[in-house]
C-alpha cells in the first residue's frame, strides 16, 4: 500500500493530508510535526490569542479525533533530520528511518532573529511565529510596561496593537523610511501610522536598532540615531526565512524557498512542497507567498497532483491583518505597481487603495471595507481593470463593475 509522508504539521500540512483523504486516497498517511500540539492557526497568535481572547483549543484546525477517524498517523513533538531521496526514506531525531512512496515538505518558515552581538540572545527578547513564542511572551504584556517593537511590518504592527490595547507603553522602530515599505504603498503606510499614533504608539521610521542593552535580561536599547530607551522587553518582527535546511541537505533545488514547478513538485520527482517554505509560479515567475490562503490552496493542489490529477496551481493571492478595530484585507500582489488610487468609504476609517500597473488593476488594500475587497478580488481574478476615475468616483456602483 502506498505511503505518503508529510513533514510539517502546520496549516499547509494539515490541509494537504485532509485533501488526500477527501480526494479518495486510501493508502497510508503520516503527518509529522515538531511541535507538541496538533496543527493550529498561526495568525491569531499575534492578535486574539495574545490578547487572551482565544483559548488554545480554538486555535486547533481540527479536533484530534479527526486524524484518527481519517487514518492519518499524526506524529507530534518529532523532528525529521534527514531525507535520503535515493532510498526514499526520512530519518527522525530518534534515529527511526521511515520509508515513503511520496514525500511532501510543508515545513513553513522561521522568524529572523537578532544577532547575539547586539543583544539578540538576552532574556526578554521575543519573536512571534509559533504557539511557544506566544506563550513565552504573554506574561510580559502587563499594563505600564515598556515594549520595544523592532520592525514595522504586519507582525510588528499587530504586536504593537495588542500591547497598546493592553495598556503598555509601545515604541516601534522601523529602519526603512516608512512602516510597511516592503509590502504596501505610502498611502497604506500613512493610514496605519495614523491609526497607531492615535492609540499612543511611538513610531520611529528611518531609525534602526543599534543594540539591546542589559547583562542577562534586556533592560534598554540604543537606536541608530543615538537615542537610548529604558525598556522591559522587546519583540522582534523583521521577517521570516523559509525552512530549507532539510531540502538543501537532500540536494533539492532551493531558490528563496524550496523550488517547485507549476504542480508543486520539487526537483526530485517523488518530493513535493507547499506553504511558506515553497515557491510557486505567479505570472510565469517563481515567488514565495507567505499567507494562510496560499498555504491552503497550494497544499490542496499538491495533494491532487500527488494523486495524479495533473492540475497546475494558479495562485490567487489574498492576505489580511487585524489591528485594533481595523481589518485590513488585501487582494492580489502589488509588485511593480505604478499608481495608487484611494476610494473613500461612507464612514471614518473605511477606505480602499487600488493598485494599478499602467492600466491594469493588480491589487487592492481594503481597510474595514469588506465589500470593496471582495469586488476588487473578483475583478483582479477575472482580469478586469476599471478606469481609476470610475473607482474613485463616489457615485460609482462598485458591484455593477462585476457585470460590465
Amino acid at each position: 500500500m502506498e505511503h505518503i509522508v508529510v513533514v510539517g504539521a502546520g496549516q499547509a500540512g494539515a490541509s494537504l493530508v485532509a485533501k488526500l483523504r477527501s480526494e479518495g486516497f486510501e493508502g497510508d498517511i503520516s503527518l509529522i510535526g515538531a511541535e507538541k500540539v496538533p496543527p493550529y492557526q498561526r495568525p491569531p497568535l499575534s492578535k486574539a490569542y495574545l490578547l487572551g481572547e482565544m483559548p488554545e483549543e480554538r486555535l486547533y484546525l481540527r479536533p484530534a479525533a479527526f486524524y484518527e477517524d481519517q487514518r492519518i498517523d499524526l506524529q507530534l513533538d518529532r523532528r525529521v533530520v534527514a531525507i535520503d531521496p535515493a532510498a526514499k526514506t526520512i530519518t527522525c531525531d530518534d534515529d527511526e528511518v521511515i520509508s515513503y512512496d511520496q514525500l511532501a515538505l510543508t515545513v513553513g518558515a522561521h522568524p529572523r532573529t537578532l544577532p547575539a552581538a547586539i543583544g539578540g540572545n538576552l532574556d526578554g527578547v521575543f519573536a512571534v511565529r509559533n504557539l511557544a513564542d506566544a506563550d513565552a511572551m504573554s506574561p510580559a504584556f502587563v499594563a505600564g510596561k515598556h515594549v520595544l517593537i523592532i520592525g514595522g511590518g504586519y507582525i510588528g504592527l499587530e504586536a504593537a496593537a495588542v500591547a497598546a490595547k493592553l495598556g503598555l507603553k509601545v515604541t516601534l522602530v522601523e529602519m526603512a523610511d516608512r512602516i510597511l515599505q516592503r509590502v504596501a504603498a505610502p498611502e497604506t503606510s500613512d493610514y496605519f501610522r495614523a491609526l497607531h499614533r492615535a492609540h499612543g504608539v511611538d513610531i520611529r521610521e528611518g531609525v534602526g536598532l543599534d543594540r539591546l542593552l542589559g547583562d542577562d535580561c534586556v533592560t534598554g536599547a540604543r537606536l541608530t540615531d543615538g537615542t537610548e530607551l529604558d525598556i522591559d522587553f522587546a519583540v522582534v518582527g523583521v521577517g521570516i526565512n523559509p525552512a530549507t535546511i532539510l531540502a538543501d541537505s537532500a540536494g533539492l533545488v532551493v531558490e528563496n524557498g524550496i523550488a517547485t514547478d507549476s504542480h508543486g513538485r520539487t526537483s526530485d520527482p517523488h518530493i513535493w512542497a507547499a506553504g511558506d517554505c515553497a515557491t510557486c509560479l505567479f505570472a510565469g515567475a517563481p515567488i514565495r507567498l507567505e499567507s494562510v490562503g496560499n498555504a491552503i490552496d497550494q497544499a490542496e493542489a499538491v495533494a491532487k497532483n500527488m494523486l495524479g490529477q495533473d492540475q497546475p496551481y494558479v495562485p490567487k493571492p489574498w492576505f489580511w491583518s487585524d489591528q485594533y478595530d481595523c481589518k485590513l484585507q488585501i487582494a492580489g500582489l502589488n509588485m511593480g505597481y505604478t499608481d495608487v488610487y484611494i476610494r473613500k468609504g461612507d464612514a471614518p476609517g473605511v477606505q480602499s487603495h487600488w493598485y494599478y500597473k499602467g492600466d491594469e488593476l493588480i491589487a487592492v488594500d481594503a481597510m474595514n471595507d469588506a465589500r470593496n475587497y471582495m469586488i476588487g478580488k473578483r475583478l483582479i481574478e477575472s482580469g478586469r481593470s476599471p478606469a481609476p476615475a470610475v473607482i474613485t468616483d463616489p457615485a460609482t456602483d462598485m458591484k455593477a463593475l462585476l457585470k460590465s
